[in-house]
């Protein structure tokens, strides 16, 4: 099948995102001035904006290649959880699987930006693990929603969204239904992922997982490391980032590495929502697994050339696609 072909498939894809939603909140303004209590810049706020982050950023990405997309998550019975669920629904991403809780604040991360700088974040959130009545309510959602949809992505941030029995159960189903399960994993539940389709962990994960050292610019370190995860947690396949030294994957006793393209890096913030989110969809549809890996890293790196959390544009991706793949993916 021609790669154009593969992409428009992405316009029919139904997608579950289980994980930690939040909002990414920026505020930015000018710095003319030292403060006079104490020596730090006294910012003349301009601008505030406040978007979709965490596991929601994962749901805009997959939107924006054309999925039909889905959310589980939880948020707080409070005014931010308010205003999540509101940007949810304005993006037309399906909100029934949000629980709210009582019990914990919707998570926010603000930065605090002046003449493009980063000077400040703050996190208010609470990563404890959710309470059992919670717990109940986001099983039952996440299982009643992953019999309607062609793939489930996990985004873990550890804020206590995603338990093990969620997990279980849901891929149990998943793969009963012949759907693909990928997974970005976070440290907590890091060895709960048994059975998944793709594991997408970035180096600094893969380590303290393993519990390993691991040069990134050793091939057969790495791909001694996938194989390692393979085993030791049953997934079938990895997709490993390493930043500036590109990304690998292993599957079906196949590794493959691709290096990083060159780009006008302007911020890293939410790149791996937008790796798990392609790579997701081009299992979905059909990619092999090569061509999975290279549109993954390509689509990576396209999100860095913009300031602030920001899903990929399909146009800009589909387009450099070509130029790169050709018709390697018929």
């Amino acid at each position: 099948m021609q790669m154009e072909n593969l992409f428009d498939k992405m316009n029919h894809l139904k997608v579950l995102v289980i994980g930690d939603v939040m909002a990414d909140a920026y505020i930015r303004g000018k710095v003319e001035r030292i403060s006079p209590e104490a020596p730090v810049p006294v910012l003349n706020s301009r601008h505030y904006e406040i978007r979709l982050g965490g596991a929601a950023n994962v749901a805009l990405n997959l939107k924006a290649l054309g999925a039909k997309v889905y959310l589980c998550s939880l948020v707080g019975q409070d005014s931010k959880g308010e205003e999540l669920i509101k940007l949810i629904d304005a993006e037309d991403i399906g909100s029934e699987g949000i629980v709210r809780s009582q019990s914990r604040p919707t998570t926010i991360k603000t930065r605090i930006i002046a003449a493009g700088q980063h000077l400040l974040r703050i996190d208010e959130e609470d990563d404890r693990p959710a309470f059992p009545d919670e717990k109940s309510s986001l099983l039952k959602k996440a299982l009643a929603l992953t019999a309607l949809v062609d793939a489930v992505v996990f985004e873990d941030y550890d804020k206590g969204v995603i338990f093990p029995e969620l997990i279980q159960e849901v891929t149990a189903l998943a793969l009963k239904r012949g759907i693909p399960v990928t997974v970005d994993p976070k440290k907590r539940n890091f060895t709960d992922y048994k059975g998944v389709t793709l594991f997408k962990p970035n180096l600094k994960e893969l380590r303290e997982g393993l519990k390993i050292e691991l040069n990134p610019k050793n091939s057969a370190e790495l791909e001694a490391a996938c194989k390692r995860t393979v085993s030791d947690l049953g997934v079938q396949g990895v997709l490993l980032t390493l930043s500036e030294n590109g990304m690998a994957i292993y599957a079906d006793g196949t590794y493959h590495h691709t290096p990083a393209m060159q780009r006008d890096i302007a911020d890293v913030s939410g790149a791996g929502d937008t790796v798990i989110s392609v790579a997701t969809a081009c299992m979905a549809v059909g990619f092999d697994l090569k061509s999975t890996l290279i549109l993954a890293n390509m689509a990576g790196g396209l999100v860095c050339e913009y300031s602030g959390v920001v899903p990929i544009q399909k146009d800009i991706l589909v387009k450099e696609a070509l130029l790169v793949l050709g018709e390697q993916s018929q």
